[in-house]
């Protein structure tokens, strides 16, 4: 692969209309917080995630294709809170498992050896199996809860490589969600909840995809 003049390996790998494939990565997740008034800021501490998932991939066009990625991700991200002076209190450890259902629109560069850059980009929606959201316990009875879904934009690059008998992907992408997540105390004057005009998770997943 890494000769002057190499052998070209999986020719017309990519002339196939529809292939499949599977991915395996970490993630680094974050909200970002909007707030009704001045106040001194939740601090998100996020951790490092798992990925795992399938990929689906649709040939349209010599440099567009239509990807499938559906994934499972685990992700934990921890809150503090500056103004509560209890310890307890003041961390709220947010865990999540998200069925993630990406539909993304992928552009190639022309191919050069057994090299081929890419970007990436699309929509997502993902169901939150640990959201809490059924729960009647709040924050009172140290319980964090957010939505069920939510949706999102994605984006990112990556490179194919191509070996003698796969194809291997690594990538970044980065992910945005539109939606405010969180389901508010039942006392609207929550330490918690009270002050935050919306909360939308943000992240980067870097995934290794094997065809």
């Amino acid at each position: 692969m890494f000769a002057k003049d190499p052998i070209t390996n999986l020719e017309n790998f990519d002339k196939q209309r529809v292939h499949w494939g599977y991915f395996l990565g970490f993630n680094f997740y974050d909200f970002k917080f909007d707030y009704t008034e001045e106040t001194t800021d939740i601090i998100v501490e996020g951790t490092t995630g798992f990925n795992v998932g399938l990929v689906g991939n649709l040939r349209l066009h010599e440099y567009i294709d239509l990807r499938f990625e559906p994934g499972l991700y685990y992700t934990q991200r921890n809150l503090k809170y500056p103004l509560i002076e209890n310890e307890f209190d003041a961390l709220r450890e947010v865990k999540s498992t998200y069925i993630h259902f990406p539909l993304l629109v992928k552009f190639s560069s022309k191919r050069i050896g057994n090299f081929r850059p890419y970007i990436v980009g699309g929509l997502s929606t993902s169901l939150n199996l640990s959201s809490n959201a059924k729960a009647q316990d709040d924050n009172f009875n140290n319980r964090f809860r957010v939505n069920q879904w939510t949706t999102n934009y994605e984006m990112g690059f990556g490179i194919d490589l191509y070996f003698e008998y796969f194809k291997f992907s690594p990538s970044i992408r980065g992910v945005f969600s539109f939606n405010d997540e969180l389901i508010r105390d039942n006392d609207p004057n929550s330490p918690w909840t009270g002050t935050v005009e919306s909360m939308k998770t943000r992240g980067v997943f870097i995934n290794f995809t094997f065809h």
